[in-house]
């Protein structure tokens, strides 16, 4: 990737926060000795991650008013993100829990009942939950797959949205997931559950046991 656009793009971005006023695209053209074209290139972009602010000038004069660009207050939308070390503090915390699996996965299932809100609450069948199951896993990132021949029903996951930290701390990561599924499938009133998770079954396959709800 040509790393000049990104460059020009933030010198537009630090002349917009440094100005008092805000300003025009030949004013900023002017400033940074570019063509007007370039810079409303970079506008473009600007305003459509929120970094910038598009206003029109005041105009009593015959033509369209001036566009005038400020940048957007408060921190940018556009700036680096850590979660994956937020995420590290977090499952630390609760592997630092008397019992962390299960402390891991009662979050899973609040997780998972607040994910099933997105599914009608009607009554559903084994079918029909598994089908939901499966679709909200695929929103999720996991890639599932049903497992050929398993009895009783089987889900392969083919993708972790947490994988590296599911390789270091899976006693606290696979709990969260498993639990995500349960309570997703009690929120529904499915007739199954997720009866347990097995991580890495292979390399790149996890299997969530489907049971039905009640059985041994």
């Amino acid at each position: 990737m040509n790393p000049v656009p990104a460059g020009r793009r933030l010198q537009v971005l630090q002349l917009l926060r440094d100005a008092r006023t805000p300003l025009g695209i030949a004013e900023i053209a002017q400033r940074l000795g570019v063509h007007a074209n370039t810079v409303r290139f970079h506008l473009e972009t600007l305003v459509g991650n929120g970094q910038v602010e598009r206003q029109t000038a005041s105009h009593a004069g015959p033509g369209r008013p001036p566009q005038l660009f400020r940048a957007a207050p408060g921190m940018d939308p556009m700036g680096p993100r850590r979660y994956q070390v937020l995420a590290e503090v977090l499952v630390g915390d609760v592997a630092a829990h008397p019992d962390p699996a299960g402390h891991a996965a009662e979050a899973g299932r609040r997780w998972g009942r607040r994910q099933a809100l997105a599914e009608p609450a009607r009554p559903a069948g084994a079918g029909e939950s598994v089908e939901r199951m499966t679709r909200m896993l695929d929103e999720l990132g996991f890639a599932p797959e049903p497992v050929d021949g398993a009895d009783p029903p089987a889900i392969g996951l083919r993708h972790c949205p947490f994988l590296e930290l599911a390789e270091s701390r899976a006693d606290v990561v696979c709990p969260i997931h498993l639990g995500l599924m349960q309570g997703a499938m009690e929120s529904w009133g499915a007739p199954v559950t997720v009866e347990r998770l097995d991580a890495f079954v292979e390399p790149g396959l996890c299997v969530a046991h489907l049971t039905a709800m009640g059985a041994s």
